[in-house]
């Protein structure tokens, strides 16, 4: 911000700069020029020729410097055949004029005919009325005068930049400073926060930072939940697994005789445990990468291919729209919906049907039916199966997540699952309700 804030301040004083300085430089110039020109016209005005066809002034011209030596404002005539008529400032010194052109109007340019002395020159070639002469009407004036004035004014005019281009500098040095002192206040809030504890920033801060405060907040409260739902899943899994471990602990210190079968079922049951602890914390570490989409249709009909394999006397149908995207990691979106489609298929009665984006009265959300035409589950089992390790038909070997880790996943990302009676099949209807995937900008 500094550097291209005394880039532009350098630019626009230099550009100002140089053109106040044309302008200041021309003004004192044309006026110095102007003062020439009227001495010049004062001069033709008052010129007449003579009975031998000389020139001379029928009044004296007014300016009292031109009958002093030397006194650097000059006048001069000169005419094709007559000698020079000149003032008596130029004293024994000529100006070489040039006699073989005409000038109409008045012509101004610079000359360094004298030494030391740089003049400024106005001419003009005038026929006189009773002479057929051209004569060479010309005032000269040293620049000393002119020079100096210019060398004031730049003079000024540097000083007076250099000044207010230091001032605009420390202008914006105290702004940048000043202007940046909230983000300093967060620093140090952000500081004491780390230093002191807390996981809010509550000081007052101004009103310019108050988004970015708002953020932060939220991003630290995000943390928060992060580390707090890592804690109870590190507690909840220690919980489960400590009566497991107790129970073939005590098996082996009275060496029962069932301790095979004791260690097997346990382990069973640690594995079930160990499975979905995982599962919630892959879940949670997805979405905290956040931006997550996956296609339903292609996540549904991967699934649906490897459970034909499984189920080959199986009759699942798909219907549904093909684009619906939701907000949820594929690999976690194929575990759900695999333990849902391969449940219907080992509880169901031979049929399958899942309808992508069913109708549903949220636009956010993407709603999946999972139907069957098998016996169903009472309303009053329902909520006990998303119970860890609970199963109601126990013939049948469990494989899958498990009903208990499809809910915390689905609702991890926001999302639900519920149980109900499929009214075309008769079976299950298993609803999964994810949020839909934002459209990419």
């Amino acid at each position: 911000m500094l550097f291209i804030a005394f880039a532009w301040i350098l630019v626009l004083l230099l550009g100002g700069g140089i053109a106040l300085d044309q302008t200041l430089t021309g003004l004192v110039t044309r006026n110095f020029d102007d003062q020439l020109g009227y001495m010049l016209t004062a001069m033709v005005a008052s010129a007449e020729i003579g009975p031998e066809g000389e020139v001379y002034f029928s009044r004296p011209l007014g300016d009292q410097r031109f009958l002093e030596p030397n006194s650097g404002l000059y006048w001069q005539i000169s005419g094709q055949g007559h000698d020079e008529f000149p003032s008596r400032s130029l004293w024994d010194r000529t100006l070489k004029l040039k006699d073989d052109h005409f000038d109409n109007q008045p012509h101004i340019y610079d000359s360094a005919q004298f030494e030391g002395e740089p003049l400024r020159v106005i001419e003009r070639s005038v026929i006189l009325p009773g002479s057929t002469t051209l004569w060479q009407f010309a005032v000269a004036a040293s620049r000393t005068e002119l020079d100096a004035q210019i060398h004031r004014i730049r003079a000024i005019l540097v000083w007076s930049f250099v000044v207010l281009g230091l001032g605009l500098i420390a202008m914006a040095v105290a702004q940048t400073y000043y202007g940046l002192g909230p983000l300093r206040r967060v620093r140090q809030a952000i500081v004491r926060l780390r230093e002191e504890g807390g996981s809010q920033l509550t000081e007052p801060l101004p009103l310019e930072v108050q988004p970015l405060v708002l953020e932060l907040n939220e991003l630290l409260a995000h943390s928060e939940r992060q580390a707090e739902e890592a804690r109870t899943h590190a507690g909840n899994l220690a919980h489960a697994l400590k009566t497991p471990l107790t129970v073939v602990t005590n098996a082996a210190t009275a060496q029962a005789d069932d301790l095979a079968e004791t260690v097997r079922r346990e382990a069973a049951v640690m594995r079930r445990q160990v499975d979905h602890h995982l599962a919630r914390a892959r879940a949670v570490g997805r979405r905290a990468i956040g931006q997550s989409r996956a296609t339903v249709r292609d996540s549904v009909e991967a699934v649906v291919r490897a459970v034909e394999r499984l189920y080959p006397d199986v009759r699942l149908d798909l219907d549904g729209n093909r684009e619906a995207q939701v907000a949820i990691e594929r690999q976690d979106l194929d575990e759900i919906l695999g333990n849902l489609i391969e449940n219907a298929a080992k509880y169901g009665g031979g049929s399958v049907f899942i309808t992508i984006e069913a109708k549903t009265s949220d636009a956010r959300y993407c709603d999946i039916w999972i139907e069957d035409d098998g016996l169903g589950i009472p309303e009053s089992a329902r909520d006990r199966l998303f119970t860890r390790g609970a199963r109601l038909d126990t013939s049948k070997p469990g494989t899958g997540l498990g009903l208990a880790i499809v809910r915390d996943v689905a609702e991890l990302y926001g999302g639900s699952i519920t149980l109900g009676e499929s009214e075309d099949l008769g079976g299950l209807l298993v609803t999964l309700r994810l949020p839909r995937a934002r459209q990419a900008k």
